[in-house]
């Protein structure tokens, strides 16, 4: 969730009074935020210190679709109507003297098609800024670049003073040579083709050159004497950038996604439109299309729904009335009536500000959150169930406690690792059918789904290798792997595995911890070539790229015959047509393996698979689904 930074004595100001710690927290949860830290004590030390010390501020944390509580404007307004100080503020576009016809202009040239398609705009007009005001105002810019506008990539947004340029605007999409301006924060101009290269070395905006950099065109925006404006996703222009005396702001916003285009334009001038000299009022702007359709952003007006008071009721076991839960929506900003002709149904219009009411069930959440959540009745559910543990997870368990006792540590490593870890340094090989890979992996370390537990074990080993030897750590958890007979076209199998790294190699150790492990599951132990015993476990010797040559062993396990039918269904979730199950191995690392993941000492290691041994279950409490 994104934290939003406020100014703690600026937002005791907005909300007209003054709370202790405890009691913001106390209301940030009621309210369904979370306050997630108070630096006031912070401050005070360093000032005793002498040091240099900011005003103390509180750290918020803000649901994820909640955009217009990403900075202290709409905190303010929201906590104060949920308080009951005032009423949520209507919002309404002021067209000039001359009405629509005298609204600035922005034209849209048929090449932004290429590249970033929609645009909208909105004037604020004579704003008045403080330093916290407007360093709020470009704070907001940056949350919701890296929130709904996903670092630029559906919507970028860029303010200029309105004072320094002159209507109409063009948005175009031109050839990068054909791109000249001189940059924010700089004086020199620069092509298009030669920002690409001085924000190379920008960690700021680096991070967006690829969202333009590979297009036949670039976007830009001009004024009416070919000034530019901005050239979005990227920078905006020295020339019409704004400071604390800009008093008129134009605001253009340029998006691949309209939805999130007109999101983004009604939060950042709702937010910052009580700052104009008649608050919450916003100049719209006539966006003309290629196809010669106008659209005027941006668009404030409310979009009317309906919500009942019996699905409400139904959902938080309350007994409200129509009026009641009216009460109620009105705390969380959300005007709504009874309707006269059937006291059930609620009229909610819903706000400009407010893009995360989809459904009626939101309406819901927010009703009973007005009410508080910890007030809500507590009652029993109408229909009883017993629970119990899936079979899989209860011998994870029995696993999971014996190896600890034993003085082993558990780790817990990601169950994505690279395609190299997984395979190559292990010695295996990849047959393309194993291995669910990930699509479009952000990073080189999460390329695949793990296949087995072995690559997070020893890459824990190598973390902690300045630790005490020996180091004796295990997982019990799920491997993934491909399965073209099921629906989702993989399976979770679930395995031990455990690592011995000390000075020496250790075989005998892991051997035992197998040993124990067995006892623990009631599988007796028997001889390979015993073909009288009707069910137990033992090793073979079998060769293992992963293993020193000659030190790897194959652990089988024999069903019991009296459940010759579960034998089979095993022997097909296993891949193994006839005899006794191979379920896991056991063996001293290869010294190839410890080099690739940076182990200096001598390991050995053990897995296999507990899903031989779970107990039967109705198929509707597994995730067998074969």
């Amino acid at each position: 969730m994104p934290t939003v930074a406020v100014d703690k004595e600026d937002l005791w100001e907005r909300l007209g009074q003054s709370f202790t710690t405890e009691e913001f927290d106390k209301l940030c949860f009621d309210f369904g935020i979370e306050l997630d830290e108070d630096t006031t004590e912070e401050v005070e030390a360093a000032i005793k210190k002498g040091l240099p010390a900011e005003r103390p501020q509180l750290k918020i944390e803000i649901p994820a679709n909640r955009y217009d509580l990403l900075c202290i404007e709409g905190i303010s307004r929201a906590l104060r109507v949920f308080l009951g100080k005032g009423e949520a503020p209507s919002y309404k576009l002021a067209y000039p003297p001359g009405g629509e016809k005298d609204l600035l202009e922005v034209r849209i040239s048929k090449e932004t098609a290429q590249i970033r398609p929609y645009f909208a705009s909105a004037v604020l007009h004579n704003v008045t800024f403080t330093q916290r005001s407007y360093d709020s105002f470009i704070d907001l810019q940056d949350k919701l670049h890296q929130n709904i506008c996903r670092r630029r990539q559906f919507v970028a947004i860029g303010t200029h003073d309105l004072d320094t340029i002159t209507a109409p605007f063009r948005y175009e999409a031109r050839p990068p040579k054909d791109i000249k301006f001189a940059p924010l924060n700089k004086d020199k101009e620069y092509t298009a083709d030669e920002l690409m290269t001085v924000y190379e070395s920008e960690k700021h905006l680096a991070k967006y050159l690829p969202l333009i950099r590979d297009s036949p065109v670039y976007p830009i925006i001009y004024d009416s004497k070919d000034r530019v404006l901005s050239m979005p996703p990227i920078i905006n222009s020295e020339h019409s950038k704004i400071t604390l005396n800009t008093r008129n702001i134009f605001i253009d916003i340029t998006a691949t996604d309209l939805t999130k285009l007109n999101i983004v334009a009604n939060i950042i001038s709702t937010m910052f439109s009580e700052y104009s000299a008649e608050p919450f009022t916003i100049e719209p702007v006539r966006v003309v299309y290629p196809d010669g359709r106008t659209v005027i952003t941006p668009d404030l007006a409310s979009r009317p729904t309906v919500a009942r008071a019996s699905y409400i009721n139904s959902c938080t076991g309350l007994t409200l009335s129509g009026p009641d839960a009216s009460a109620l929506l009105k705390r969380m900003s959300l005007p709504s009536s009874v309707n006269p002709k059937n006291a059930d149904e609620l009229a909610v219009d819903v706000p400009c500000t407010r893009p995360d009411i989809l459904h009626e069930c939101d309406i819901m959440e927010d009703a009973a959150i007005a009410y508080g959540f910890n007030n809500l009745p507590d009652t029993f559910p109408t229909t009883s169930t017993v629970a119990q543990p899936l079979a899989v997870s209860k011998l994870s368990d029995i696993i999971r406690h014996e190896w600890a006792y034993a003085g082993w540590v558990e780790v817990l490593p990601f169950i994505l690792c690279s395609h190299e870890e997984n395979f190559g340094w292990l010695n295996q090989t990849d047959d393309g059918s194993t291995a669910v890979k990930i699509g479009n992996p952000k990073t080189l370390e999460f390329q695949v789904v793990r296949t087995t537990l072995l690559p997070g074990l020893l890459k824990s080993v190598r973390e902690n290798r300045s630790h005490a030897l020996p180091l004796r750590i295990f997982e019990t958890s799920d491997v993934v792997l491909k399965d073209t007979k099921r629906e989702r076209q993989a399976r979770n199998v679930r395995h031990a595995a455990a690592v011995w790294c000390n000075k020496t190699a250790g075989f005998e150790v892991v051997h035992g911890l197998l040993d124990r492990a067995m006892a623990m599951l009631e599988i007796p132990r028997i001889s390979s070539a015993d073909k009288e015993a009707e069910t137990g476990y033992y090793i073979k010797e079998k060769p293992d790229p992963t293993f020193f040559p000659g030190r790897a062993a194959a652990i089988f396990y024999r069903a019991p015959t009296k459940k010759s039918s579960v034998g089979l269904k095993l022997r097909s979730l296993l891949h193994v047509s006839e005899g006794d199950l191979e379920i896991g191995k056991l063996g001293v690392l290869h010294p190839e393996v410890l080099e690739k993941f940076e182990i200096g000492y001598p390991c050995s290691a053990l897995e296999f698979s507990l899903e031989p041994f779970k107990k039967q279950m109705p198929s509707l409490w597994t995730n067998d689904d074969l």
